[in-house]
């Protein structure tokens, strides 16, 4: 089948099948709103849905931003849980919301606006959710008509042209105008390419070459994007894979692509039976972890090695040495050995209650594309949201900023930390027992050592606080933190943009 052929199937199918008429009438009195209104947990204020905009407002700074960082933080993630008295089942299934800190020395200010997708503006306008959601099948919904239908647009950010990409798994990076968040419509790369998955982890080369991609899980079909530093389009096709598995994140080298795929793959008989997307996955332990390395010149030249099973959100970043055998790829990932937690921790908290599996751990993989071999160590450090300076995306790097510090009693991290992947030394910073930490960045310094900038949401005393630390002195704490004087919703990834 030709590529544009393909690129068209893809684009009308999205990156979600329909429902199925059984699905559509499944689903008995949902009572999950009534269950996290009635639970005493003190966290669950990081998933309550804020019940509209939040208008710029100037937050309590202790110390003084650095100059480096003075610009704004983008942030978004999901927010719009609930609506008409139902509550999605799935942490990933509300509306997105954006969020920018404005930074200037001692001052800041937080605008937080819902990204007015096409999903969101006819259920709020209908007082109810009306189709299906990745997690979550409501009585009463309809089949979506495409992808871009039950866009939420919650996931990540991609600050491009004076603009920033709100971004999604399945369907079009929506657009936002960067100084006012108000929502400007999808982004089409190519009128052929209307609709298309465009995922929420693209990877920006050094030069500011753009890379991404794109999943139809049903179809076993892999969209492949690269985007100059301007903006525009440069190449976009699809590559067939076969059992295509859900994939979140990817990595870029000087000269490759890197997938990791989890064996978590897409059982299109579930689905006709009424299952969600979600549920319509399989676990597939037999297929083990397969590394998928695409040459970045020339998508037909591929490669497939195996690592264990194990699952994953997150990738750190990826960078490549040549051997007299071939390239030799090292890549970082955040891994568990299975997907229990996107299954179970992710929906459990959407009625506040805390269930402790798998944790997941910094690790570290070698392909040997000569050999055709692959290993991996695995470091004994909890981590999530991994982050690296951004000069060295797809180049050796040592230093990953990331999440850590898991807690029985309450979901998420509570301490931020940065760990050379080399050596496994790591230093952190503990929010406390009543915090979570959010996804941290690196904000680089020129030649000094940089900076990490990121939030928490301080539950205890309902306030979310952004804090900047010391690249090189993490431990010490915050050499300033602003606090907002309101609670955020908990969200996924952000993107600093200096002044």
């Amino acid at each position: 089948m030709e590529r544009r052929e393909l690129l068209r199937l893809l684009a009308t199918a999205g990156a979600l099948p329909l429902l199925s008429p059984l699905a559509r009438a499944a689903g008995a009195t949902d009572n999950w709103q009534a269950q996290f209104e009635a639970a005493d947990a003190p966290w669950k204020i990081g998933f309550v849905t804020p019940p509209g905009d939040l208008p710029l407002t100037r937050a309590t700074v202790r110390g003084r931003f650095p100059d480096a960082v003075a610009g704004t933080l983008f942030r978004v993630g999901p927010a719009g849980h609930d609506l008409g008295g139902e509550r999605y089942h799935h942490w990933f299934d509300g509306d997105g919301m954006a969020h920018r800190f404005v930074i200037e020395g001692t001052n800041v200010r937080h605008q937080g606006r819902y990204v007015a997708t096409a999903k969101r503006v006819a259920e709020v306008k209908a007082g109810r959710h009306l189709t299906e959601a990745f997690g979550t099948i409501l009585p009463g919904v309809e089949p979506p008509t495409s992808a871009d239908a039950i866009n939420v647009a919650n996931t990540s950010v991609l600050p491009m042209q004076g603009e920033v990409l709100a971004l999604w798994e399945g369907g079009s990076a929506t657009r936002l105008d960067a100084r006012t968040l108000d929502t400007l419509g999808v982004k089409t790369w190519r009128a052929d390419l209307a609709g298309m998955p465009f995922s929420a982890h693209p990877k920006v080369d050094p030069d500011g070459t753009v890379w991404n991609f794109g999943v139809s899980a049903s179809q076993s079909l892999l969209a492949l994007y690269e985007i100059g530093p301007d903006g525009a389009l440069r190449r976009a096709a699809v590559v067939p894979v076969p059992e295509l598995p859900m994939i979140h994140d990817f990595a870029v080298t000087a000269r490759h692509l890197v997938f990791l795929m989890p064996p978590l793959v897409y059982d299109g008989k579930r689905k006709e039976a009424g299952a969600s997307f979600l549920d319509a996955h399989v676990w597939r332990p037999e297929l083990g972890m397969r590394a998928l390395v695409v040459d970045k010149q020339n998508w037909d030249k591929r490669q497939l090695l195996e690592l264990p099973a194990g699952f994953l959100f997150h990738v750190g970043n990826a960078w490549e040495e040549n051997t007299p055998r071939g390239a030799r790829i090292h890549i970082d990932y955040v891994r568990t050995p299975n997907a229990e937690s996107v299954f179970t921790s992710n929906r459990e908290i959407m009625r506040a209650r805390r269930v402790r599996l798998n944790e997941p751990h910094l690790t570290v993989a070698t392909l040997d594309l000569g050999t055709g071999q692959a290993t991996q160590r695995e470091l004994p450090l909890e981590a999530e949201f991994p982050r690296i300076d951004p000069r060295r995306v797809g180049l050796r790097h040592r230093q990953v900023v990331h999440a850590t510090q898991t807690r029985a009693d309450v979901p998420g991290f509570g301490a931020v930390a940065l760990t050379d992947i080399e050596t496994g030394r790591s230093q952190r910073f503990s929010y406390g027992a009543q915090a979570i930490a959010e996804e941290h960045v690196f904000v680089p310094d020129g030649t000094k050592p940089g900076w990490v900038l990121g939030t928490a949401l301080d539950f205890a005393r309902q306030r979310t606080v952004l804090s900047c630390f010391a690249a090189d002195h993490l431990a010490a704490g915050p050499v300033a933190q602003a606090t907002l004087p309101y609670a955020l919703p908990l969200g996924l990834h952000g993107a600093f943009v200096r002044a």
